[in-house]
């Protein structure tokens, strides 16, 4: 199997890489590098069936030879990234997923969209099943991002309805692990950074917002089981395991032996107030469901954002 990962540079897409190798792939990644790092796929350079290109998809690129899948797993995704880059994020789920489908349809390769709990906006059904069609402000701050993987969605679903393209939508919830970005933004890494700089854990908003987080290895999982199904319609996967960031910020405290205290700041626009994906789909339709427990996923991330610290120092 030959296969094209855009996005490859970053945190998903590296381990998702790693997992493409381990299962016999030879992996062409794609990265502009805007978000992502050379140094997440630093541990593949003498690996023979890995090649790193230096690609923006929103810009005309050609592979060369036989291609049996594509994975379009390229955007920023926290909202430091996508707030600080709208029109890159906007361009690359609009234009660079047309490129990566174009790609898919050339070499008659089956193409995989991961997208994100993100379409379900600040959600008003709970938890949140495929079906529900989202709570999303079209016009916020946050719409750059929402509105790209929405509309990736739909161009998705075009080119398997007009084309017969054989298509896979993943909806990612939540995920954490090594190889995320000490200044991500998101909730672990910020948690993590401030725990063990020994600085305040800032909170937005009271802490009684929900999420739920999934180990980056149940999500490569459930992302390499997504493609070998013959599901078409986009599928949630993600940890159903739902807690407040409150008791999330607490439980990081502990895990680190930090003395940091908990300041709350407010609640940014359109943030979301509850987040728990409804993975019953997922575990129906390809029998996938998150093996990892959170304190045994939270060592792992804290031992290699400790390392980072020591690097950086």
């Amino acid at each position: 199997m030959r296969t094209v990962v855009s996005g490859a540079a970053g945190f998903i897409g590296s381990h998702m890489c790693d997992r493409l190798l381990v299962e016999g792939h030879t992996v062409i990644g794609l990265d502009n590098l805007l978000t992502g790092s050379r140094r997440n796929t630093a541990h593949l350079e003498n690996e023979s069936r890995f090649r790193l290109l230096h690609q923006d998809i929103t810009e005309h690129f050609d592979i060369e030879g036989p291609v049996d899948w594509v994975l379009n797993m390229a955007s920023p995704a926290s909202p430091k990234d996508y707030l600080e880059n709208p029109i890159e994020t906007l361009d690359v789920g609009s234009a660079g997923t047309r490129r990566m489908l174009e790609l898919a349809r050339e070499k008659g390769a089956r193409f995989l969209l991961t997208s994100t709990s993100e379409c379900y906006g600040d959600p008003l059904a709970h938890p949140q099943a495929e079906t529900y069609w989202g709570n999303v402000n079209p016009v916020g701050p946050r719409s750059c991002y929402d509105e790209s993987k929405r509309f990736a969605e739909a161009l998705t679903m075009a080119y398997h309805r007009k084309f017969g393209l054989r298509t896979n939508i993943a909806r990612i919830f939540n995920t954490y692990g090594p190889r995320m970005k000490l200044d991500d933004g998101r909730v672990v890494p910020a948690f993590l950074d401030q725990a063990l700089r020994g600085e305040p854990m800032t909170i937005f908003g009271d802490g009684s917002q929900t999420r739920s987080f999934c180990y980056v290895s149940d999500l490569v999982d459930g992302l390499y089981r997504l493609l070998l199904s013959e599901e078409r319609y986009p599928v949630n996967l993600g940890n159903p395991c739902e807690l407040t960031i409150l008791e999330f910020a607490q439980r990081i405290r502990q895990m680190t032996g930090s003395r940091s205290d908990i300041t709350f700041l407010p609640l940014p626009e359109d943030d979301p107030k509850q987040r728990r994906p409804d993975i019953s789909k997922a575990r129906a339709v390809f029998g996938w469901e998150p093996k990892v427990p959170l304190d045994d996923g939270l060592r792992l991330t804290i031992e290699y954002f400790r390392d980072m610290h020591t690097v950086a120092a």
